[in-house]
């Protein structure tokens, strides 16, 4: 069975391959947009890496929810997640710690919840339900 220690090791190198950053950039705090400017189209390619790196499945849209909210009005209002929205955040995000963003609820600071950690308690999780080591 792999550590946390082990799963954070493989993230941060398959962070560093898949956005050509610097290992030294990798913190499990560091933002995958504002800190290590990944883009759109990075995010396909972490999954498909992170897939097979650990061996496990990633459904389309489970590591990174595409435009959760995608304007509802009754998930956001003037630019702020409503409760009922948290609570869609946290059904499709278990793994994410919402405890700094639920404070504010502003939307724009929603990229700021994928961080290296983020991924790392993902794939543990993942690995965890799978009871599959690679």
């Amino acid at each position: 069975m792999l550590t946390q220690e082990d799963i954070y090791r493989k993230v941060s190198n398959t962070l560093v391959e898949a956005l050509n950053v610097d290992e030294e950039e990798i913190k499990p705090e560091a933002t995958l947009q504002g800190d290590l400017g990944a883009e759109s189209i990075d995010f396909l390619d972490i999954v498909f890496r992170l897939e097979r790196e650990f061996g496990i499945k990633i459904p389309r849209g489970e590591l990174f929810p595409e435009s959760i909210f995608q304007g509802d009005p009754e998930m956001v209002q003037n630019g702020k997640v409503t409760d009922k929205g948290m609570a869609e955040l946290r059904a499709k995000m278990p793994f994410a710690d919402l405890s700094k963003f639920e404070k504010s609820r502003d939307l724009n600071q929603i990229s700021d919840l994928f961080t290296v950690e983020l991924i790392t308690r993902y794939v543990q999780g993942k690995l965890a339900n799978s009871n599959g080591t690679k």
